[in-house]
């Protein structure tokens, strides 16, 4: 097993350098090289027609109907990989000539999308397919038949790649090896592995196998590093990271080893970290916390490919991360198996399943907090239960992919989601660009300066709308920015301090710092810290709700489902807090509301896109500014007031409150790098005392040990 003690960038070269030298001489001269090959076919076969044989039989079925029907010229990648595989399973030979047809009149339709400058796909998940297809009939195929398929397949594949000579057509993916890596680059592994050495594009096929090899290790790189030792991938919003994603990790996986019979995946042990990520995404009902990109409808985890990708790290790491596998199948029964995946074999691969037993409770040993540091995320829960408390911190991180303006943002979760990221993302409209990724959006610190040109995020407008300039939110202009400057976890609490300054423009912002105390089960401690550039650029702290907010005095509260949020405005004094929302005012920015595109498929009223806010803003205009709240969070219904004060002593501040048998008294200093001080007193006896950290507690592997 490789340890995590070594610097994973550096361990990821030494991989890439160790193979450089000799894997290409390791393939196969036979057929099939992908996925599977004549020596793992039989298990693969068996496997088809024993425990996976209801899969197998549905497959078959949908092959059958299909060679009713006329076959027109069209993308039919998954089908021929179908038929191909129903073929190798039968030996019918009908089922090889509908291979044949489906692959020609799919090369057909690519070369046809080229000429017309149009997108095969968003998705290369279906031509991957097709390329399986052609490498299983490989061996029986004439040379003739091999030539025509395989050099105008090359060709198809060569002319949908990134080039200089020509722009992108509508909807085609060209993104590289630091996104999900399904777009056109992806289709070169898999192209050069299935015509190498075969003497009829020598050149191209070596170009293209020396290309996509090195494509996947950097991919592998690059999520290896954004993991790290805490586990993720390389986006923190989980409609991208447990969906389509990992679909690059595990067929690079498969078809190396099936290639050249060297198993690559135990050198890449973050991959098996990532049930670690699910678990602290992981919300009851199967929510998450709708982060990044997500479409904030249901908040509901997808689940659909979820089953499949665990079952793979079972697979690949349960030999050799023994504890990682346990957790993985853990989660695996917890998740329902897909009807339908975009790779339909690929169930039938999973021959070398151990006999692992599923981990016993693994939220027993989980601590009170994880920071995934790479990730940008901290998350903190006081169990993991339906009556528990959930909350996620965003700050720091090195990813790029689906990340919004949201630098300190804060979600929490209790029977509801009573704070929220708002909005939604349709594409195209001015909604996604113009307010749902803007700071406005989120739980965050707004300071406006006047003129202020924001940059403009990706998504464009909607047919029937005018592209209009980026409104001024008054929020962060850098995806990048933020870190994280302070973290802790305690059985008693959980702390992290996110320094956003460098995400604001330079011409505004001095500073804006905030520290976030969890004391679980039911409270948080929130302090801001922002320093302007002119008292005349306001400052506006922002929380989002489901329902409408009752506001009174210094205090608000909300609700949602069997959850309510109460929360006090210690600082700024004399505060001034408004509401906005409702009707034509849910996604209020710059003077206007920035509604979805007319017709869309989501009504602007979908309680989870939010549909209202609280805007919390000082009375007087000073340069320097403190924000403190108290927020306490419980079931829904009447509530007794906060029983807190404000408390200040020299240049600290901050709150004490009883709640119960429980008093806690939380300080935070003012001035200079983050500081604070504890204290909690159970039935009046001081139980915990301590500073808070300035340092960030290293947290690694499955279970968050520190180290």
């Amino acid at each position: 097993m490789i340890r995590f003690g070594l610097n994973l960038v550096v361990l990821a070269v030494m991989i890439s350098v160790s193979l450089a030298g000799h894997w290409k001489s390791s393939i196969r001269e036979d057929h099939p090289r992908l996925f599977f090959n004549q020596d793992t076919w039989p298990a693969v076969k068996a496997r088809a027609l024993g425990e996976e044989s209801k899969a197998f039989f549905e497959m078959r079925a949908r092959v059958d109907e299909l060679a009713t029907s006329p076959i027109e010229v069209r993308d039919y990648g998954v089908q021929a990989a179908e038929a191909a595989f129903v073929f190798l399973v039968t030996d019918d030979e009908d089922y090889l000539q509908l291979t044949q047809q489906l692959l020609s009149s799919s090369i057909k339709y690519y070369h046809l999308c080229y000429s017309e400058k149009r997108s095969v796909s968003w998705y290369s998940f279906s031509r991957i397919n097709a390329w399986a297809a052609y490498d299983w009939v490989f061996e029986f195929l004439s040379d003739e038949e091999r030539r025509e398929l395989g050099a105008s397949f090359l060709k198809a594949t060569e002319q949908v790649q990134p080039t200089n000579s020509r722009e992108s057509f509508p909807r085609e993916n060209w993104i590289g090896p630091v996104s999900g890596f399904y777009g056109t680059p992806g289709l070169l592994w898999y192209a050069g592995l299935a015509t190498y050495g075969e003497g009829f594009a020598d050149d191209l096929s070596d170009k293209f196998l020396t290309r996509g090899q090195d494509l996947y290790i950097r991919l592998l790189q690059h999520r290896s590093h954004a993991a790290s030792d805490d586990g993720g991938s390389a986006s923190g919003a989980l409609n991208y990271a447990l969906a389509a994603y990992p679909w690059a990790e595990f067929n690079f996986f498969h078809t190396f080893k099936s290639a050249t019979d060297i198993d690559i995946a135990a050198e890449w042990p973050y991959v098996a970290y990532l049930p670690a990520y699910i678990f602290w995404n992981w919300l009851p009902g199967t929510r998450e916390f709708g982060y990044g990109d997500a479409y904030h409808t249901t908040n509901q985890i997808r689940v659909r490919s979820l089953n499949l990708h665990l079952s793979q790290i079972v697979q690949f790491y349960a030999a050799s991360m023994p504890e990682c596998g346990e957790f993985a199948k853990w989660l695996l029964e917890k998740t329902p198996r897909e009807e339908r995946s975009a790779f339909p074999f690929a169930r039938f691969l999973l021959t070398d399943m151990p006999d692992v037993r599923a981990a016993e409770e693994p939220a027993d040993r989980m601590p009170s907090a994880r920071h995934f540091e790479k990730m940008g995320q901290t998350f903190m829960r006081s169990g993991s239960g339906a009556d528990d408390t959930y909350a996620l911190f965003t700050a720091g991180g090195v990813l790029e992919m689906h990340k919004h303006h949201d630098h300190n943002n804060f979600v929490i979760y209790k029977k509801g989601f009573l704070a929220l990221d708002s909005g939604t993302r349709p594409e195209p409209g001015l909604h996604l660009s113009h307010y749902y990724c803007r700071t406005v959006a989120h739980n965050c610190l707004l300071i406006r300066m006047p003129g202020e040109k924001m940059p403009r995020y990706w998504g464009g407008p909607a047919p029937e709308e005018k592209d209009l300039p980026v409104p001024n939110d008054g929020g962060q202009r850098e995806v990048f920015g933020s870190k994280v400057v302070a973290f802790e976890t305690h059985p008693e609490f959980s702390y992290v301090a996110g320094d956003a300054t460098s995400a604001y423009h330079q011409d505004k912002c001095q500073l804006a710092l905030r520290q976030f105390v969890f004391l679980p089960p039911d409270h948080f401690v929130i302090l801001d810290r922002a320093t302007s550039t002119s008292a005349d650029y306001p400052k506006t702290w922002v929380l989002h709700t489901v329902q409408e907010p009752t506001l009174k005095k210094d205090e608000f509260s909300c609700e949602h489902e069997e959850g309510r949020l109460l929360c006090r405005t210690l600082l700024p004094e004399k505060a001034e807090l408004s509401k906005i929302g409702g009707p034509d005012r849910q996604f209020w920015s710059d003077g206007r509301n920035w509604p979805l595109p007319a017709g869309y498929r989501t009504p602007d009223d979908t309680p989870l896109l939010g549909q209202w806010r609280v805007e919390v803003s000082p009375s007087e205009k000073r340069e320097n500014d403190l924000f403190l709240h108290l927020i306490e969070v419980g079931d829904r219904g009447p509530r007794k007031p906060l029983l807190s004060e404000l408390i200040r002593d020299g240049e600290n501040v901050g709150v004490e409150f009883s709640s119960g048998a429980h008093r806690w008294r939380v300080m935070f200093g003012t001035e200079g790098p983050v500081s604070g001080r504890l204290t909690h007193w159970l039935n009046d006896r001081e139980v915990l005392s301590r500073q808070l950290t300035r340092k960030v507690m290293p947290q690694a592997g499955l279970y968050g040990e520190s180290h």
